[in-house]
């Protein structure tokens, strides 16, 4: 069982098209976009739910779409939906495999400008580009063995009627698993900085000045200062000095300084 483990892992390699990496993964991008599905309404409800605020959410919504329709996100199989969920006291942002995206309105309503949502959104869009929960997923498999999650890799999004497909009865406790198995995950200093990246690469291309997650993070350190530390930085550790990290992409990527008008 050990030899099966381990071979399923080390030889389930994907080369991932936006980040150039080679990648230990046991899922498609349907299977991460099936799973991404079947978890969103659990992971929303622990939050309040979807927000009653049209005109925030249709903001929301904007600005994320935005970001895909000028990357190479957009360029993936993946169906990107964004969320603002209800609630205002949490501050936090997180993604699901497969496209599912979500804000709280507790950390929207801390945003001071249009370029701080779109960093927070791309940070999160380069979680779900970089598969970093489907890499979990399979470093998972291998270390507990998680049946929800081989149930989900051997999905065929052709057949969503077949004895392992998320909907049937026979595997709805092994998704169950999965899908707590996915809402509970962290992501690590790696694919943290993966996604900071990302978020560097991704927000000019849209307009937005990466600079404003700098801003972002300043404002997390000081909602941590004040009271108890954000969700948003518990889901997300701390890469060591983030801000410094961000401060470095962005010189690499802008020796000669920030192009001019970009949105703040």
């Amino acid at each position: 069982m050990a030899a099966v483990s381990l071979f399923g892992y080390f030889f389930n390699t994907s080369k991932n098209e936006v980040t150039g990496e080679t990648q230990h993964v046991n899922m498609s991008a349907a299977q991460e976009i099936a799973l991404g599905v079947q978890a969103a309404p659990e992971m929303a409800a622990q939050y309040g739910g979807e927000s009653p605020d049209a005109r925030a959410t249709a903001a929301v919504q904007a600005v994320g779409q935005k970001i895909i329709s000028s990357t190479k996100a957009g360029q993936t199989p993946y169906r990107f939906q964004f969320h603002l969920l209800a609630d205002d006291q949490t501050i936090n942002a997180f993604a699901l495999p497969g496209g599912q995206v979500f804000i709280t309105q507790g950390l929207l309503k801390n945003l001071t400008s249009e370029g701080q949502l779109a960093g927070v959104l791309a940070h999160e869009i380069g979680h779900v580009v970089g598969r970093h929960s489907a890499a979990q997923v399979a470093k998972s498999n291998l270390t507990q063995g998680l049946a929800g999650a081989a149930t989900i890799a051997s999905y065929d999004p052709n057949s969503p009627n077949s004895p392992n497909s998320p909907g049937s009865s026979v595997a709805k406790a092994a998704v169950a698993a999965a899908i707590a198995k996915v809402i509970g995950l962290r992501f690590g200093r790696n694919d943290e900085l993966e996604a900071d990246k990302l978020a560097v690469d991704f927000t000019p291309k849209a307009g937005y000045d990466p600079r404003a997650m700098i801003q972002v993070m300043k404002m997390l350190e000081q909602q941590g200062g004040r009271s108890s530390t954000p969700e948003f930085l518990s889901t997300h550790p701390n890469p060591g000095n983030r801000i410094g990290e961000l401060e470095k992409e962005i010189a690499a990527e802008y020796p000669q300084g920030v192009p001019a008008g970009l949105k703040q």
